[in-house]
């Protein structure tokens, strides 16, 4: 049903265009941001009895949305907000005369205005601009969401992310972070000999990494495929290539369960570095990370929120400590692992005797088990960031065994507030082990384990050609933005996530 106010917004579309103005032009230039205007108001400005005495000059021009309108008398002050900020604006009859000052009518709240004018200083000491000139870049016909509190429902601003952004500050400040981040981390890689490539999103194979995948069809090639649950393999595949090291932003899918740490759509930054192991992996994200955040806090202390709601200070001063898979689990449950090495019966029937439970476990083949087993004993209890190091090789399909000891792969994850931010390994360039353990995920699929990884006969045959040493890292940047703006749940680190659509209940906005 469409409002009262909403009709009368219409109207005035109509009016103005029969008044011969377009209340959507094509384009408007400017002079200055808002931004600039209150720098130039530092400078020297006449005050309003000397700009009226002598008539107001054109000295700046700019442009944005009618964030509040205020009449006094003859006077109209109004708020206009571009994306640099806010600046407050005057209408005067005495200076635009009666017509325009009359076609005011027609202006609402959230419509967007071009406005010329003067600077001065009202007696409140506001910086303020004397409009000598303005006109219609956008008319509203919807009203924008009460003015002090913004948008309130949590669902709203994910749905309605755009009424967000208008109304909220913060959560402006938020995704403007996320670029940041973005863009020093993809400075520090280009710094370090790093070179951005793009892979595939659709693949023949669900591979890359153990997850569920989701399934669509490719019309033109009659082919059932898969969206990319990792890049992981194409990349290896630049490395093969020739390329020393790669990196990629990924759009990344995976059809699991949701919860505040995890989306079935998200951001995966992956790189690659031939000739290093996972220590040389270690060292240098600790050294990217510290920096990044440093640059962009100022301090490697920052303020999160913590898995019970309350404020948490993080220190990500280096070095990390190290807390070895098995031993943490053992220390935490009193299983041992690795006396169950590749037994998922035996290892299950050891967490039922201590009472632990854990959905599916039933289904799950011995790498799965150990992971699920870990992240209900152990990660709960990692705050602090911490590298979790040296994982069962079967709980890593796609990374090296050890040297020292063939049981545990050269792994690395980085745990921070309990959640894992980082995964990274030294990889796999051994042909023949890597088709051992696709064929023991293939083993697994076939036993009922839906995140199991296919066999990817195609990547074997890239790697019968010849690999040199590899490492890898893989970062979900939603979730550590998330941790970095004292967020607890990545939708709010998500312009856009997939919504349930609703079924034509319209959501009530405060107005």
């Amino acid at each position: 049903m469409i409002s009262n106010e909403t009709q009368d917004r219409t109207r005035k579309v109509y009016e103005l265009k029969e008044l011969g103005i377009n209340p959507y032009p094509s384009r408007f230039d400017s002079t200055h941001s808002v931004q600039e205007v209150l720098q130039l108001g530092k400078k020297k400005t006449r005050s309003v009895e000397a700009i009226l005495k002598k008539s107001p000059k054109k000295q700046v021009t700019i442009r944005g949305r009618l964030m509040t309108l205020r009449e006094h008398g003859r006077l109209v002050f109004a708020n206009l907000q571009d994306f640099t900020g806010t600046v407050q604006i005057c209408f005067m009859e005495q200076v635009l005369g009666k017509a325009n000052t009359k076609l005011l009518r027609k202006v609402d709240m959230g419509d967007f205005l071009g406005v010329s004018g003067e600077l001065f200083y009202t007696k409140h000491g506001q910086l303020t601009i004397l409009v000598t000139k303005w006109t219609f870049l956008g008319k509203t016909l919807r009203p924008l969401p009460e003015k002090w509190h913004g948008l309130q429902d949590q669902e709203a601003l994910y749905r309605e992310r755009y009424l967000d952004l208008m109304t909220n500050e913060e959560t402006t400040k938020r995704f403007v972070l996320r670029t940041k981040f973005i863009e020093e981390i993809r400075t520090f890689l280009n710094a370090n000999q790093f070179l951005e490539v793009e892979t595939p999103v659709l693949a023949s194979v669900a591979s890359g990494a153990t997850a569920r995948p989701f399934k669509t069809h490719h019309n033109a090639l009659d082919l059932d495929v898969y969206l990319r649950i990792a890049p992981e393999l194409y990349l290896k595949r630049c490395i093969a290539g020739g390329f020393e090291r790669v990196y990629e932003f990924a759009r990344c899918f995976r059809n699991e369960g949701m919860d505040p740490s995890h989306l079935q759509e998200f951001t995966m930054l992956e790189y690659y570095g031939a000739y290093w192991n996972y220590e040389d992996n270690m060292r240098f994200t600790e050294k990217m990370l510290t920096t990044v955040i440093k640059k962009l806090f100022r301090d490697l202390k920052v303020t999160i929120k913590s898995r019970n709601g309350k404020d948490t200070v993080i220190d990500f001063k280096a070095p990390w400590p190290r807390k070895d898979f098995g031993q943490m689990i053992k220390k935490d449950c009193g299983i041992d692992i690795y006396a169950h090495y590749n037994n998922a019966p035996s290892l299950r029937k050891a967490i039922k005797a201590k009472k632990i439970e854990i959905e599916d476990m039933n289904k799950m083949g011995f790498g799965n088990l150990c992971d699920s087993l870990y992240k209900k004993v152990s990660r709960p209890k990692l705050i602090h960031p911490c590298f979790v190091i040296n994982h069962p090789a079967s709980t890593k399909p796609l990374a090296r065994r050890s040297d020292k000891n063939p049981l545990v792969c050269e792994t690395f994850q980085l745990l921070v507030n309990t959640w894992e931010l980082v995964n990274a390994y030294s990889e796999i360039v051994d042909p023949i082990d890597q088709k051992e353990r696709f064929m023991e995920q293939a083993a697994a699929k076939a036993g009922g384990d839906e995140d199991a990884m296919e066999m990817d006969t195609d990547y074997l045959t890239c790697m019968e050609h010849g690999m040199p040493p590899i490492s890898g890292f893989g970062m979900g940047i939603d979730r550590i933005i998330t941790l970095l703006t004292h967020q607890d749940n990545l939708k709010d680190c998500v312009l856009f996530p997939l919504m349930k659509p609703l079924e034509d209940k319209p959501i009530t906005l405060k107005t």
